[in-house]
């Protein structure tokens, strides 16, 4: 994969980006507010190298932009977290295979810390208006956080954040049924649950989750069945990330997480270092371990990274909450970077600072890829559509 300059970009004036986001989103021309995702990011989501200027050749990948508000009829504000409904989900409740769920982390007041909605989404790949976001789970512990994921056999799990008189207080890990009904939590080893990823074995599962207030990450070892998720074993993988209240983002510390199963290690996104650090044998562990792991992406590309997921490509990409190493010429970036510590390229998702949060990648069978982006800014859900045209 060539440097970014050397791709095929396409570019459009920053006074109407919002104007033409909502008016134009078929094509070329959907545009991630102040910069456009183009041809670049389709290409290396879907690893198919590089387009030069006014290629026509086969192959070419032509994007559809869905933008609908998060905002549901409770007014909570703040989309933190975005998660695929994945594939074999079980029929019987409104989740589909191919869904987007998205958490809110403030309510209508726009306090941070006291959201507590999901929303559900179905792209159809039509270029309809946004609409009034649908409720998957209103809930009673506030401060819903990036920590959403969703178990193929029937489970959503999500973390919670909570504001008490100004204090960032660790909440539970909510597990949800298909209906969006709570039918346990965790507690036990987490205290701040902020961003987790899956390793899904249908009957079993590992969780990795980040603890924002005491700088660690846990693995947890599930059992599922039908009716049920248990934890089996409860593991500390990492530990030392540096974790503060934050005046603007309320609190920082290790946030995204993304798992390697082609070596069992696992990447961290650690928002107040700064860093994406590597934790060797991280499925594996079975004893309590210190230490962050090994730095293996920390450039000034980087403001606070938060998000944190694998493109299909092997690449892996990572929003930048802007809490750190703040610049206002570049807000709201998702950086792509390679494993070893490559920056790729980078697209922002709002004209203003601290709008890009959650980030999901879904590939689908017929070779086409979705990306799901909140902006935190416009309480936005983003979703490009990539589809070759073979």
């Amino acid at each position: 994969m060539t440097d970014i300059n050397n791709r095929r970009w396409y570019k459009a004036s920053a006074d109407n980006t919002i104007a033409c986001l909502r008016a134009r989103r078929g094509g070329f021309a959907r545009i991630a507010r102040l910069g456009l995702l183009g041809a670049a990011l389709v290409l290396s989501l879907l690893g198919q190298g590089t387009a030069a200027a006014g290629d026509h050749n086969e192959g070419r990948f032509i994007p559809r932009l869905l933008m609908t508000s998060t905002v549901p009829a409770s007014g909570d504000l703040n989309p933190y977290g975005v998660a695929f409904v994945p594939p074999h989900f079980p029929a019987g409740g409104p989740l589909h295979p191919g869904d987007i769920l998205v958490s809110n982390f403030n309510d209508s007041t726009n306090t941070q810390g006291t959201g507590t909605s999901i929303i559900q989404f179905t792209p159809d790949d039509k270029i309809a208006p946004p609409k009034q976001a649908t409720v998957f789970f209103q809930g009673t512990f506030p401060g819903l956080t990036m920590a959403l994921g969703i178990l193929q056999r029937g489970f959503v799990l999500v973390g919670a954040v909570t504001n008490k008189n100004g204090t960032a207080t660790a909440g539970p890990l909510l597990i949800l049924d298909r209906n969006g009904n709570v039918i346990s939590s965790i507690t036990k080893g987490l205290n701040g649950p902020w961003g987790l990823t899956i390793v899904d074995g249908f009957d079993h599962a590992k969780v990795f989750v980040s603890n924002v207030l005491d700088g660690t990450v846990a693995l947890l070892d599930l059992d599922v069945d039908a009716t049920t998720v248990k934890v089996k074993s409860f593991t500390q993988i990492a530990s030392g990330y540096t974790h503060r209240p934050d005046p603007n983002a309320f609190v920082v510390g290790p946030a995204g997480l993304a798992y390697d199963s082609s070596d069992g290690s696992l990447f961290v996104a650690s928002t107040a270092d700064n860093a994406i650090y590597k934790v060797l044998n991280a499925g594996s562990m079975t004893q309590a371990l210190t230490g962050k792991g090994k730095i293996v992406f920390q450039d000034n590309h980087l403001r606070g990274p938060l998000a944190l997921v694998f493109a299909p490509n092997g690449d892996l990409l990572t929003s930048n909450g802007d809490a750190v190493n703040a610049d206002p010429t570049q807000p709201s970036e998702i950086v792509e970077f390679r494993k070893k510590g490559e920056f790729i390229g980078q697209f922002n998702v709002d004209q203003a600072e601290g709008g890009a949060f959650g980030i999901a990648v879904n590939k689908s069978d017929d070779n086409s890829v979705r990306l799901a982006a909140v902006d935190d800014n416009a309480n936005d859900l983003i979703v490009d559509t990539f589809k070759s045209e073979k």
